[in-house]
């Protein structure tokens, strides 16, 4: 019995390492890398892009990735992403139209929706050595010595309306922020609501020309710890008065007219 866990334990290992060499094919966010960060093909970049992992094809077998499975690296060669079960961060190195993946860290859950013939192609794909790297408009692929590939496309840019914003707030790290602070655009009532670090509040919204028209907040009474209240207060000073907003695939900046800065990224 425990040298059966320990061999599960070791495929596991294997499989979600190898997911993580994925990130040298992704990006940051929010901000759109400048072109001296590494590129694919003519000029693409290799940072600065959410990808989805559409499939693995390993010795002529197309293996379909689940819905949520993605990945990313920032300008700095961090990489995270998820295989649609299992998330995970590692190093990316880049180098030319070659990437590599150095020091994966991951969680190691069973889920029902990722199938285990994906995780295991796709480990054996990206364990391989250096990927070769080729993109074709929104889409990009990895190739392996062997042929084998792993296909990935750009993500569209999230919709302002419907989506779950979790925001963070000036002055607070992302951890103390997680699914506490959220805001929701909604087009038929031109209104946004959600939950700020301490109160929920809501507002009139409108939009126009890449302007968010922000009504006077109607919020709660809840008094929290200090920390979360300055934050608070930092967030309400987008309300009553336009502010300008961009949106870079799952990240959401808005800017006050006085220059304060919120982010947030859509919840999946």
């Amino acid at each position: 019995m425990y040298r059966q866990k320990k061999q599960q334990r070791s495929m596991t290992l294997t499989v979600a390492a190898a997911v993580a060499l994925v990130p040298l094919a992704a990006a940051c966010g929010s901000e759109k890398a400048d072109g001296g960060s590494g590129s694919v093909g003519a000029g693409k970049p290799l940072t600065g892009v959410q990808w989805s992992i559409d499939s693995v094809t390993v010795d002529g077998t197309t293996h379909r990735a689940p819905e949520a499975a993605r990945v990313r690296i920032d300008d700095s060669g961090e990489a995270a992403g998820s295989t649609g079960c299992n998330t995970f961060s590692a190093r990316a190195d880049i180098d030319g139209e070659r990437v590599r993946l150095s020091d994966a860290m991951f969680t190691e859950k069973a889920c029902e929706k990722t199938p285990i013939d994906f995780e295991k192609s796709l480990g054996r794909t990206l364990t391989t050595g250096p990927l070769t790297t080729k993109t074709e408009g929104e889409r990009l692929t990895l190739t392996t010595s062997d042929g084998d590939t792993v296909r990935l496309s750009k993500q569209p840019d999230a919709p302002l309306y419907g989506t779950r914003w979790t925001v963070t707030a000036p002055g607070q790290k992302d951890a103390d922020q997680k699914g506490s602070a959220h805001l929701t655009f909604d087009r038929d009532a031109k209104t946004v609501s959600g939950r700020l670090p301490c109160n929920r509040v809501n507002a009139a919204a409108t939009v126009s020309d890449g302007l968010i028209t922000l009504g006077a907040p109607s919020t709660t009474r809840m008094v929290c710890e200090g920390s979360l209240m300055d934050a608070e207060k930092r967030i309400l000073r987008l309300f009553d008065g336009r502010v300008d907003y961009r949106i870079d695939q799952e990240t959401l900046t808005l800017t006050s007219e006085d220059g304060t800065t919120v982010r947030a990224v859509a919840e999946r």
